[in-house]
């Protein structure tokens, strides 16, 4: 173990330079503890970020794959975990190809996935990704250079109706008829190029309300996860999960809104029941999907403490399943 290695973001320095904040880590022993993280222990973390799951896992003896398509993400956690040498294996792409990209490197299964999903405190916090309503920027929101569209090509070319849809599915918007009207109207004088010209429009539109949260924010998330298939990602992954696993393997999800952690949940109870029944069958069958065992009946979720030093850490919630 390296145990005098492990240092928080804020600590990190190499070559005699300290490096920036990138990211407070969310539910980090929590999450690494789950992975039973060790010696001779081949791990993943598909969101790689500022390394911090990473780096914990590395300090106690694991050898990680860190997956991200964010470049600025692997050249931080690049420096950072250098003293690693090749026990750290840095893979550039969407978590959801994890299979495919271990293969590439000749790795059949692995004994654990983690995946800290949603966008990183770097990332939005940083104008020029377009990730925040408060901050002038490019309608962008891409996590990675990959994504083949922006959130500026949504706005302003898709029809009201997908619009719409979005708004509702992915953001639980009310007034979601009523903003992609308004914004389909609005960009045929001027089309939507910057992050405060689409919140300004909205507010504009739908004013605040008693708890002053910004008209926006439901509709900035839906344009995220639209932009960068966050659901369709996190499907994908869950599908290959038992092929990437070995048996005891775990997969840790931590989550930050309802849609993805209903997806996660229905998964680990579906593939950890041993038979499933219908109302039209005689009696239960085999059921075909049984690969996992849920190890959390109940989500984790951040302490009282890391909320306090931490707030966005509120929503998160951990579920975990191991391969059987």
């Amino acid at each position: 173990m390296n145990s005098g290695l492990l240092r928080s973001e804020s600590e990190f320095s190499a070559g005699g330079g300290a490096l920036p904040h990138y990211h407070e880590t969310v539910l980090l022993h929590e999450s690494v503890t789950a992975m039973q993280a060790g010696a001779g222990k081949v791990l993943v973390d598909g969101t790689l970020g500022g390394g911090g799951h990473t780096h914990m896992m590395l300090d106690k003896g694991a050898t990680v794959f860190g997956v991200d398509r964010d470049p600025e993400a692997h050249a931080y956690a690049g420096q950072r975990l250098s003293a690693y040498g090749e026990r750290f294996q840095p893979l550039v792409g969407n978590f959801a190809d994890a299979h495919s990209l271990l293969a590439h490197k000749g790795i059949e299964q692995v004994d654990g996935v983690l995946v800290d999903l949603g966008v990183s405190s770097r990332q939005f916090d940083c104008d020029a990704r377009g990730f925040s309503f408060r901050k002038e920027g490019p309608l962008d929101m891409r996590m990675g250079p990959s994504s083949p569209i922006t959130a500026a090509h949504i706005v302003n070319t898709w029809d009201e109706v997908e619009l719409a849809r979005i708004f509702w599915e992915y953001g639980d918007e009310r007034a979601s008829r009523k903003i992609a009207r308004y914004i389909v109207e609005q960009r045929q004088n001027v089309p939507y190029e910057t992050t405060t010209q689409l919140a300004a429009g909205i507010e504009k539109l739908i004013p605040r309300g008693p708890k002053k949260i910004h008209p926006a924010t439901k509709v900035f998330q839906a344009l995220r996860i639209e932009v960068n298939d966050e659901l369709g990602s996190l499907r994908r992954l869950l599908d290959s999960a038992k092929d990437i696993l070995a048996p005891g393997g775990r997969l840790c999800v931590i989550s930050f809104h309802s849609l993805e952690d209903r997806m996660v949940k229905r998964f680990l109870r579906h593939t950890s029941m041993p038979e499933i029944d219908r109302p039209e069958w005689p009696e239960p069958r085999p059921n075909p999907d049984y690969t996992f065992r849920q190890i959390t009946r109940k989500p984790i979720k951040a302490t009282q403490e890391e909320v306090a030093r931490n707030p966005r850490s509120r929503s998160a919630v951990l579920r975990v399943g191991e391969r059987i």
